[in-house]
């Protein structure tokens, strides 16, 4: 076998919704984008979604919005993809990297607290692999402390946690629709938040600070005058927009995403189920499939390398989500020590997981899975 660790689950639906924007000759920021903003919006029961084309634009827009003075600093957990850490550094801030608990790797309020000082403005709390943080405590935390909280809901979309869909916890919600997330539009992202005011200005922001963008001049009204094509730049802006070709396929893939969602369950209630009598491969993450959504699986074993190896050799594709970002060479430079997860990471390996996975495969899986722990008990 052949079995890849992640694939979009992409059909003829979304290449129908791509040649409407072909037929029409728009596949820049246009109305799509727009439509799509909207269905995003209703889908999470929020008031605004501002799309862009990266989750890593997201989390830098975001953290923009407040223009906390140079050098403030920003807690970070230190299991997550760079980009939550890089939202700090584009805006001129310090990342603080704060240690993650053991069993959930969603990032620790004893090391929270312990990290935290009177120049912490915000907290990027991040659902690793689909697993709420614990967002009704961090913000609470936040409250006391005046600091604004972005989530970075990058690994999962549709959860709801304690009666609130994540990405609506925190002041603003930034989501990613990068291929192998939990719904795509090839590369792609969407900002959220349930106060239109503060986010609003973003709009602007991800064109070039451009007050107008170019599908809002081609469609004005008649009785514009000959200057309909004029705009102004009223602050520094990034070329972060989202396209109509991106905006096609995320209006599909948003309809879809309660299926793809319970799909993903179903696989990972099958892994749970074929490995729950091993002893040295065990979940990494305290899985609830029947309750939240998650984007990635994956064990852990004290030997991962070799487990990474003999999985290979049988064609079954592996990956290790993440190296602590506090000893990524970029990142030293703000070293501070995170006991846990410098020790529980070498542990980590992500496992298949994608809409389309048979159940012969997960089966392969598992059979390969039981295979290395005998081999490696004896």
């Amino acid at each position: 076998m052949n079995i890849r660790l992640f694939a979009p689950h992409l059909g003829e639906e979304e290449l129908k919704e791509i040649r409407d924007s072909f037929s029409k000759s728009w596949v820049g920021l246009g109305k799509k984008v727009a439509i799509f903003e909207n269905d995003f919006s209703k889908y999470l029961n929020c008031k605004s979604s501002i799309g862009v084309n990266s989750a890593t634009a997201a989390l830098h827009l975001a953290l923009s919005v407040y223009r906390f003075p140079a050098g403030k600093k920003v807690l970070v957990p230190n299991i997550t993809f760079a980009s939550t850490a890089f939202a700090p550094v584009y805006n001129g801030l310090e990342p603080v990297f704060v240690d993650v608990n053991e069993d959930d790797v969603t990032i620790s309020l004893s090391d929270l607290e312990k990290k935290y000082d009177k120049d912490c403005a915000a907290i990027l709390p991040v659902h690793y692999g689909g697993q709420p943080a614990h967002m009704d405590i961090i913000t609470d935390f936040a409250k006391a402390k005046n600091l604004k909280v972005i989530e970075d809901c990058a690994h999962t979309i549709g959860t709801d946690y304690k009666g609130k869909k994540l990405g609506l916890w925190g002041d603003i919600g930034c989501f990613s629709f990068e291929e192998k997330k939990a719904m795509t539009t090839g590369d792609g992202g969407m900002i959220c938040s349930n106060n239109s005011e503060l986010i609003e200005g973003l709009k602007s922001k991800r064109w070039l600070g451009i007050d107008k963008d170019t599908w809002k001049r081609a469609n004005s009204s008649a009785e514009d005058d000959a200057r309909h094509w004029y705009y102004d730049i009223n602050e520094l802006g990034y070329k972060y927009n989202m396209n109509d070709l991106s905006a096609s396929i995320g209006i599909v893939q948003l309809r879809k995403l309660n299926e793809m969602n319970k799909k993903r369950s179903e696989i990972i209630t099958k892994y749970l189920s074929g490995i729950k009598d091993l002893k040295s491969i065990k979940p990494i993450l305290p899985f609830e499939p029947g309750k939240y959504s998650y984007w990635l699986f994956g064990v852990r074993c004290d030997k991962r390398d070799e487990l990474i190896k003999y999985l290979k050799k049988d064609g079954i594709a592996t990956g290790v989500h993440y190296v602590p970002l506090n000893i990524v060479n970029y990142f030293k430079q703000w070293y501070s020590k995170c006991e846990i997860s410098e020790k529980i990471w070498k542990t980590f390996v992500t496992l298949p997981l994608h809409v389309q996975l048979t159940d012969n495969e997960i089966n392969y899986v598992i059979e390969k899975l039981t295979e290395f722990e005998r081999a490696n008990l004896l």
